[in-house]
């Protein structure tokens, strides 16, 4: 299967909605993400909105998705830029691969956009990307290691149960398995 790999564009807020909404739907979503299909469902258009703008117009984020070539949205990933932590880096978001498009290649096809699109950033200029990974979720763990990403050794109690754990993954500069698109 092939892919278009492109951000998100404002004007494309309900197919955003709409793949945020099944990510969120998904069974592995309990592990995957801090948001429940509930609140997201519950939000109104101007987030989505919000959500869907690059931060060229406006936005706090870069959604990019991988389009297949009936159109359809196949899987995305976000990007946000944190300049506030010890070095200037992004952080990943939002991974979601429709399960029909899982095995395809477009999860690392979304992850090299992303990192790629962070690597390129004249200001700030990025370091490192992060992201964080529940303790539960061996297959996007296995996913990101097989993109170069380790763990920093940093964790976090997972947002909706104290008893669970988040582990941070990285992947510095120097690190990068992709250093042509450096």
């Amino acid at each position: 299967m092939g892919y278009v790999i492109r951000p998100v564009t404002a004007d494309e807020w309900k197919n955003l909605k709409e793949l945020r909404l099944a990510a969120l739907a998904d069974p592995v979503a309990r592990v995957a993400f801090n948001e429940t299909l509930e609140s997201a469902s519950g939000r109104p258009d101007a987030f989505w909105q919000q959500r869907a703008s690059s931060p060229e117009e406006g936005g706090a984020a870069l959604t990019f998705v991988g389009e297949a070539a009936d159109g359809k949205w196949g899987g995305m990933v976000v990007v946000l830029v944190e300049e506030d932590e010890e070095m200037p880096q992004t952080h990943l978001v939002g991974v979601y691969v429709r399960p029909v498009h899982r095995g395809t290649g477009l999860a690392r096809e979304l992850f090299e956009a992303a990192i790629g699109w962070s690597w390129g950033l004249a200001d700030p200029v990025v370091e490192r990307v992060r992201l964080w990974v529940h303790e539960e979720n061996a297959r996007a763990e296995a996913l990101y290691r097989s993109l170069g990403f380790v763990a920093t050794g940093r964790t976090l109690a997972d947002p909706k149960d104290a008893a669970a754990m988040e582990r941070e993954m990285a992947l510095t500069r120097e690190d990068n398995p992709w250093k042509a698109s450096a």
